[in-house]
């Protein structure tokens, strides 16, 4: 957002009866009264709300910030706190197994912290602690005045223990030196481990025995299936059924340990990150609940190592910088409140439902969504419009607490025409996403797939007996859904959704991670990538942002007919970026973009675009930095040729071809219209 009222007030007006907070769509009765917009209660204006801060006028409450911007923050008084605002509190938890030191990830990871340490959002009183493991628990000691950090180890797993409970989690900015002695050493102190094994639950434990009188964010790095003491886990994956099978066993948790642990996590505050890299099988089905129900987020690089994979390398690096920098929230709760007749049936994300409405959020960062689902009780037939307000209660990194208030009102329609007009195909899709995951994992993939080709038969069907009075040939489908039955084909060949393509169980469940948490945004291009030709870009029909030309070349279907061998395309599925070039692209190309003599010089891996004075590549590169600016985290190039082994994922991508196990986008339009018409 680029403007957000702050309000500060020793009086936040809310409704006596359902404590929603005053907004812009209430209704003022007289200077002295206003009616609620979701329970319809007449409340008084206090004397405090008469005076308006902004105009430093007195007499005209409906001029306030409160009742005139839909979005806007509080700075919260006493009363909003059961205790002193939390300090911002980080803790790392790495893995150093022999498999963790092979894959070379804590190189990366403790230079990226060391370039970033200043970044960290918080105040003085921040603090920081790091725990290691492999088959027994090191913590360090940082405490000021040390020569050097101090490893303790725990080898009895069994019954974990924090060894010096006060000089684990340290003040970054009084022991700063030793924090960054300690990364400067991680690295090189287990690079001769002979420890194959992995005690990620009493890791866990550690962590939330240490960080339980705070709160605070755990960031576990991990990089295979954890093997001893609690939360040990086998593994389930028959790579013979990767591609056959119709149903796919295994989405679910094989323990509860690790939703359990989230759960005490959640009630003490404290939200944990995951972040895997492994090639290996390592179960994320019962991995990822120790973020999911602690609001913390599943970061994944398969087959991560730092020779051989260099893209993923600079991948994490990106991803860390913005991690360790972006802003954050401590000790939250979000409650969603909606017009009398309407009710909250599901919420979608990662936290953790403390009562119906109450979402229980140890940490909050601008880059996770949710969605709600709402049921409709009682008949609306008085009512012009409903109401629905989101109020999240945080603890500034600075130690503030505020609230952020979001208000949206909408029509009620009584005409199921005006309901279509005013459909949001790609909310809907969004939430058919989300509702698909949870079927997957409660009943089946085979169900969760039936139910969504359904929905679309369904909202078609609707459409054509209750609103089209002349019944015509063909799919008729109102102009705001023409692209559902493309967005269902598209879920229908999804990384979490497909079938018979030979999918990692892990990349699955990782893929149904994302449809839960991503923003509406970055979900929408990882079900239906944005297609570009790129090797004719022109300056016609560009824009221009400070002082920079960006070319905007259309959108293409998403269809192997689009391609052509006599040109380069560029395909944007949110978190990766693939330029695919043709055999026989025009020379110029090649040699004032890409810089290599000709096609055949294409590396296998090229992951950046050199920099050329040429107009040509001042403009592919204008183009593709203004698709990676929009958006929280990097998205990696990948430059590949017709014989490069990337070539599958890039056409993977193409959901409106035919594939062995899935219709193409005609076949299925086909399909939709013999059912809808039945």
């Amino acid at each position: 957002m680029s403007q957000l009222p702050v309000v500060t007030s020793s009086t936040i007006v809310r409704c006596r009866s359902c404590r929603t907070y005053i907004n812009p769509f209430v209704t003022f009765l007289d200077q002295r009264r206003w009616k609620c917009n979701l329970c319809y209660r007449v409340n008084e204006v206090p004397e405090e709300f008469m005076y308006n801060p902004v105009s430093r006028s007195y007499g005209e409450p409906h001029k306030r910030p409160e009742v005139q911007n839909p979005t806007i923050e509080f700075i919260a008084p006493s009363e909003y706190m059961l205790r002193p605002p939390q300090p911002a509190v980080y803790l790392f938890v790495l893995d150093v197994s022999h498999n963790a030191v092979e894959t070379g990830y804590l190189d990366t990871v403790c230079q990226s912290l060391l370039d970033s340490l200043s970044l960290l959002p918080g105040d003085t009183r921040t603090k920081i602690g790091f725990i290691t493991f492999d088959s027994t628990v090191h913590f360090y000691n940082l405490q000021e005045g040390l020569s050097q950090p101090q490893m303790l180890v725990v080898s009895d797993i069994e019954d974990i223990f924090i060894p010096t409970p006060d000089s684990l989690l340290v003040n970054l900015s009084e022991c700063k030196e030793l924090v960054q002695d300690l990364l400067k050493g991680l690295p090189q102190m287990f690079t001769r481990t002979l420890e194959t094994q992995c005690a990620l639950g009493p890791a866990l434990q550690a962590a939330f025995k240490l960080l339980s009188p705070t709160g605070g964010r755990v960031s576990v790095f991990q990089t295979q299936l954890p093997s001893v003491g609690v939360g040990a886990l086998k593994s389930r994956e028959d790579p013979n059924q990767r591609a056959s099978a119709k149903d796919i066993p295994h989405l679910t948790p094989a323990t509860d340990f690790y939703k359990k642990l989230a759960l005490d996590c959640s009630g003490q505050q404290i939200a944990v990150d995951l972040f895997l890299l492994s090639g290996q099988y390592c179960d994320l089905a019962s991995l990822a609940c120790i973020s999911k129900y602690s609001a913390g987020g599943v970061h994944y690089y398969p087959s991560y190592h730092h020779l051989h994979n260099p893209a993923q390398v600079e991948q994490l690096q990106r991803d860390l910088k913005r991690y360790i920098s972006r802003k954050i929230g401590f000790e939250s709760v979000m409650r969603v409140r909606c017009t009398k007749g309407l009710s909250i049936h599901t919420f979608h994300g990662n936290f953790f439902v403390r009562s119906t409405d109450l979402l229980s959020l140890p940490n909050i960062n601008p880059d996770s969504g949710f969605a709600v689902q709402m049921s409709i009780e009682e008949n609306l037939v008085d009512m012009q419009v409903v109401s629905f307000q989101a109020a999240l209660l945080y603890t500034s990194s600075k130690g503030e607490r505020r609230i952020r208030v979001h208000t949206l009102c909408l029509p009620v329609v009584n005409s199921m025409a005006d309901i279509f007009a005013g459909a949001d195909v790609q909310a809907i899709t969004g939430l058919l996403a989300s509702m698909a995951v949870d079927r997957s994992v409660t009943a089946s993939l085979s169900d969760a797939r039936d139910a969504l080709v359904n929905a679309a038969i369904d909202s078609l069907r609707a459409y054509r007996s209750g609103v089209l009075s002349v019944h015509q040939p063909g799919l008729v489908a109102p102009a705001c859904l023409r692209l559902l039955p493309l967005y269902v084909v598209a879920l229908l060949k999804q990384k979490a959704f497909r079938t018979g393509t030979s999918t990692r169980l892990d990349e699955r469940v990782f893929a149904m991670c994302q449809l839960k948490y991503q923003p509406l945004a970055y979900l929408m291009l990882m079900i239906h990538p944005a297609l570009y030709r790129v090797d004719n870009l022109t300056d016609e029909g560009a824009i221009s942002i400070a002082d920079r030309t960006i070319p905007q070349p259309a959108i293409l279907q998403l269809s192997v007919e689009k391609l052509s061998r006599d040109g380069s395309f560029l395909m944007d599925s949110g978190s990766v970026l693939y330029l695919w070039v043709g055999r026989n692209c025009a020379p110029n190309f090649i040699t004032q973009v890409l810089g290599v003599p000709n096609y055949t010089a294409i590396p296998q891996t090229m992951t950046q675009l050199p920099e050329l004075d040429t107009a040509e590549s001042t403009r592919t590169r204008a183009f593709i930095s203004w698709l990676r600016e929009q958006r929280p985290f990097y998205p990696i190039l990948h430059v590949i040729r017709e014989e490069s082994p990337l070539k599958a994922s890039f056409m993977q991508h193409m959901v409106e071809d035919r594939t062995e196990s899935a219709l193409s986008y005609y076949e299925f339009l086909l399909h939709l219209q013999q059912q809808v018409n039945k």
